[in-house]
Parts: C-alpha cells; structure tokens; sequence
C-alpha cells in the first residue's frame, strides 16, 4: 500500500504544509490587528504632560533652621523634611535594632553625609492619616518625632514605627541632594 497525499474535490493534491502557513498568517495578522487597535487606548491611560511635570519637586533646604521640619507636597502627598539637630541624630542613631517593630538603622533612612537631614512620606501607615510633628506647637510623641492623634501611632526622629497600630515605618520618597542646600524629590 502506498501512501499518497489526499486529493481536493477536483482532483488536486492537497498541501497541508500550505494551510498551516495560512492559518499562521492569518492568526499573525489577527494579533496585529488587535494591537493596533489596543495600543490608543492603552496610550491614552499615560499621564499627561502637566502631571509629568509634577512627578518631582525640588526643594530648597537653606531657609530650613535645624530642629525645624516643614512640609512639602509632591505627587499630592505631604512630605516631611526635618533638619535634625545633633541630638537627634545621636539618639536615632543609638536605638537598638530590637527595640522596633519595623527595623531599620537610621542610617539607611537618610543620604550618605547629610545625615541631618530626614525625608519621608508623611502619611502614617496604619491608616492613612498624616501625622503631627513638624510644627513646633504640634505634639511630637514620647520619641520626639511624628505623632499620629488618630490612633495613636507615634514615630521617632528617623520616621521609624515606635508605638502603636502603625506596622511599618513612614516611607522615604526617591530624592536625591543637587547640591549641599537644595534636593530633588521623585
């Protein structure tokens, strides 16, 4: 018995070879077609030129006494930037690894030779409210940093978690220091 490809109605043999490569090229330009009429749509879903612009601030850090803190916003979430005073470097500094709940040494929370200066997200992170602390009137809790009145969550001078309901510590922001006095957020 031998075999022989099978024939079509009028009597040609049929090229299975040939079907599949049409079926490849049609499912390819199926794709293609969906893409091209995907890709606006998910274009559109960008940010926008006025909100890029607003995806990093900078910062001018001279007019900021130390012990001062002041709050900025960027990307619509307040900022704490805080000129620590030596004493408050050196009791970050000296807090036992054990002693938080969320551990972190101080020193990876600030930039590498401007440890007086502390930049974190000022949203506490239990639920979202913005904590006290950066006034000189406001109450700073028993670790002398950000106390969150909602709750109770209270945070020391590196924006580490110290009492409370907060389970992490409050976020430091991408920012980098353009020169000595002024820094870029985001």
């Amino acid at each position: 018995m031998s075999a022989t490809a099978p024939t079509l109605p009028d009597g040609h043999a049929q090229d299975p070879g040939k079907r599949d490569f049409l079926k490849l090229v049609a499912g390819f330009s199926a794709v293609i077609g969906v893409g091209a009429l995907a890709w606006p749509l998910i274009d559109s879903m960008n940010p926008s030129g006025d909100v890029l612009a607003l995806s990093s601030v900078e910062f001018d850090l001279a007019p900021v006494a130390e012990g001062q803190g002041v709050t900025i916003v960027w990307r619509g979430k307040p900022i704490f930037v805080r000129h620590r005073t030596a004493a408050e470097i050196k009791t970050a500094e000296s807090v036992k690894l054990s002693d938080l709940g969320d551990p972190a040494k101080d020193a990876d929370r600030v930039k590498a030779g401007h440890s007086q200066w502390i930049v974190l997200v000022g949203i506490c992170t239990h639920l979202g409210c913005v904590p006290l602390g950066n006034k000189p009137t406001d109450p700073r809790g028993d670790f002398g940093g950000w106390f969150c009145p909602c709750h109770g969550s209270q945070y020391d001078v590196s924006g580490r978690m110290r009492h409370g309901p907060a389970p992490a510590n409050l976020p430091v922001p991408p920012y980098a220091f353009m020169t000595d006095s002024r820094i870029k957020i985001g």
